[in-house]
């Protein structure tokens, strides 16, 4: 395909798509979904997609690096004990 091909992409029907990240995205509704990607059943316009992942993609950091951070703290941040000098 030519970039004239590709140049008004957007303006047709679109779907979203994400990524095993969490991470969303729109394509067009009449290529297959990249390795990597699953359609969530969302169709539409550019600004109808845009709007349903604006509602849905609320933090922006990918999965694995959500899960990281809760971990950080849960997990790698030891209760301290302190000891207390009275004398």
């Amino acid at each position: 395909m030519t970039d004239d091909e590709y140049a008004d992409w957007q303006d047709g029907d679109l779907k979203v798509i994400v990524n095993h990240e969490e991470q969303y995205s729109i394509w067009p509704i009449d290529r297959d979904t990249p390795l990597g990607w699953r359609e969530v059943g969302k169709t539409g316009k550019k600004a109808e997609c845009l709007e349903y992942i604006k509602e849905v993609w609320t933090d922006m950091r990918p999965l694995n690096h959500r899960k990281q951070m809760d971990g950080d703290f849960s997990e790698e941040r030891p209760q301290q004990s302190v000891e207390v000098n009275h004398g």
